[in-house]
């Protein structure tokens, strides 16, 4: 087999140093990748990674970047016009695979263009991927060759791909203060707010979970004895709180064939306000109306000076110090005691 180090395909140069492992297009070096397997597992992997939004970003900022570079390249060459480099570079790109690329109705004074692509290595790779729109690499790298030939920002609309069926892709260049340091900043945007709303959806998950939690434990009622259970009252009560309360309380002295009902309110403390005076008083008058007499147990010196301040009468209940008193007297009303 014959080995050649180099050959000119269209006025271009590929060489090859087989000794050094070097592959060189126009002198410098590249690398060669079969598009429908190698690139597509590239481009996939990539996807799978960072999400198929945030990969269409990159690929489209770097291919704007890279872009700039091969304008620049051009802009830096003397003698050559803005139309004379588009011909070489896309020659310079159709030799190197990347697909046939035709500059059309370009005005300099304008800065606009049209580009029609057909066949791209990029296309090649979506057809692989089975995709039904395709990327935005090439779109956006061609937007920076142009902005570094014309001297300012230009920007893209694609008007069909050619994976929709049509003979070739069709992309209208223009003047736009559009760049990718806006959409790299608008995605940053979507997924800090894709994160957020995970995160409070998360908090309202938390706090529901906590809410079910705290009416679970903040309203119990325990039996205690036959026909005697505790209520014992802890922390602080707002309204809501307040009604949770009330209503599993009536719910469930006749569950438990209550007779007498013992508010523990050793676990307010100086929790202790006007609002949770009026509590108790509704509590005991509810409860009575269903035969359920309220006894309360473990009112503070504290508590005794904010129920006489609150104008509420709580006298009609039965009141003991202890939890234990409040039990022997509840008993000893049925004739029994504890031995």
């Amino acid at each position: 087999m014959e080995t050649k180090p180099s050959i000119n395909v269209g006025g271009l140069e590929f060489a090859w140093d087989l000794d050094e492992g070097r592959f060189l297009f126009e002198g410098q070096d590249a690398v060669l990748f079969w598009t429908a397997s190698a690139m597509k597992t590239f481009f996939d992997s990539i996807e799978e990674i960072s999400g198929e939004d945030a990969a269409n970003v990159v690929m489209e900022s770097t291919g704007f970047r890279q872009g700039l570079i091969v304008g620049d390249y051009f802009t830096s060459r003397k003698n050559v016009s803005i139309s004379e480099a588009a011909n070489l570079i896309t020659n310079t790109y159709a030799s190197a695979g990347w697909g046939k690329a035709e500059i059309q109705k370009m005005n300099e004074s304008e800065s606009t263009l049209q580009v029609n692509l057909r066949n791209s290595w990029e296309h090649k790779i979506n057809v692989a991927q089975g995709k039904k729109q395709g990327g935005s690499y090439l779109a956006a790298h061609y937007a920076g060759i142009f902005t570094s030939l014309f001297g300012r920002n230009v920007w893209y609309r694609v008007i069909h791909h050619q994976i929709e069926g049509y003979p070739e892709t069709i992309i209208e260049y223009f003047p736009s203060e559009k760049n990718v340091e806006e959409n790299i900043h608008r995605l940053a945007r979507l997924k800090e707010a894709e994160q957020i709303n995970q995160l409070e959806k998360l908090v309202e998950k938390k706090t529901a979970e906590l809410n079910a939690l705290i009416q679970e434990i903040s309203s119990p009622i325990i039996p205690v004895l036959e026909d005697i259970v505790v209520v014992p009252l802890l922390g602080t009560y707002d309204e809501a709180r307040a009604e949770e309360l009330l209503v599993k309380t009536l719910q469930n002295l006749p569950t438990y064939k209550a007779r007498y009902l013992l508010l523990d309110l050793t676990g307010l403390n100086d929790n202790f306000t006007q609002h949770a005076a009026s509590l108790i008083e509704k509590l005991g008058s509810t409860a009575s109306l269903i035969g359920t007499y309220t006894v309360l147990v473990g009112i503070s010196p504290q508590m005794s000076m904010v129920i006489t301040e609150s104008g509420i009468n709580l006298s009609k209940f039965n009141c003991f110090q202890t939890l234990q008193h409040g039990i022997h007297y509840a008993l000893a009303q049925n004739g029994r005691s504890i031995i």
